[in-house]
């Protein structure tokens, strides 16, 4: 019996993102593989038809490889730190129906998966949490999450398409409070400059039909911007196209490449990574 989601639910919202990353292992096989989100594909009732008629369009395939990129950044990060904290717990913010985590596992790291009730929910129908995994229901403004991440070996955060809905203030005292709580952690997420996120803002909330979203959160200069916000942080962005990956691979056009430059440069497409100082 596949799980159905119906249109116009806040549900409907994790279809995008996890259209794209089956469409992404499809496109960029060499460059990315959620073998997740193909099988779950499978397993929901809900009319794709709308998403896989857009999906022809070259710009709508340069989002899916936008995705790819994304997702590998944050996985690459994610292991990066659990090679020097290979206990962590590893921390999904937003997570959506998203298995970063789990490709990320290591056999000894904890993983945590937050979002909405709402959607844990969903998740918890479809991605019930494995061994040293847990989802869990919150508010990420609400910090009352804290108590419930094991950091006694290190953690790692990674958002991923999540802090543009937030307000500035919002995610400034998020990072600080996160400072304060998990010192040696690392938090890492994307961004983009305001004109970027204006144009995501008018493409990917309509078709997400996502209402009442004004207020959102862009990064041009990460060290400049952000660093004023707590002498314990530790700041650095790399190009979230092009700053972990070459793309010279067959399935990526040289328009892509090209476009991934535009992105990188003119858009500030990022990922930032924030260092929490202090020691574990």
């Amino acid at each position: 019996m596949n799980y159905k989601i119906e249109k116009n639910t806040v549900q409907e919202t994790l279809i995008i993102p996890l259209y794209a990353r089956k469409m992404c292992t499809e496109l960029y096989p060499n460059l990315y593989r959620d073998e997740t989100a193909v099988r779950l594909f499978g397993e929901i009732d809900y009319d794709f038809s709308a998403l896989e008629k857009k999906s022809r369009s070259l710009m709508q395939r340069f989002g899916f490889l936008e995705v790819a990129m994304r997702q590998n950044d944050l996985a690459f990060e994610v292991r990066d730190y659990l090679r020097a904290h290979p206990n962590a717990a590893v921390v999904n913010l937003g997570c959506g129906l998203d298995a970063t985590g789990r490709s990320c596992d290591n056999g000894s790291c904890k993983l945590y998966n937050l979002d909405f009730p709402d959607v844990i929910r969903v998740r918890d129908e479809l991605l019930p949490a494995g061994p040293r995994e847990e989802n869990i229901p919150c508010d990420l403004n609400d910090t009352a999450w804290f108590d419930r991440i094991d950091a006694s070996g290190g953690a790692i955060f990674f958002a991923a398409g999540v802090f543009y809905y937030f307000l500035r203030e919002q995610v400034r005292a998020l990072v600080q409070r996160m400072a304060a709580a998990f010192p040696g952690g690392v938090l890492v997420f994307d961004a983009a400059n305001e004109k970027a996120v204006r144009l995501m803002l008018k493409t990917w909330i309509r078709d997400a039909k996502i209402k009442d979203v004004g207020a959102y959160f862009a990064v041009a200069d990460a060290k400049a911007e952000l660093g004023p916000w707590d002498s314990r942080l530790q700041i650095s962005s790399r190009g979230y196209m092009l700053g972990y990956h070459d793309l010279k691979d067959p399935s990526v056009s040289g328009f892509f490449r090209f476009l991934a430059r535009v992105g990188d440069r003119s858009m500030n497409m990022q990922i930032v990574r924030i260092g929490f100082g202090g020691e574990i």
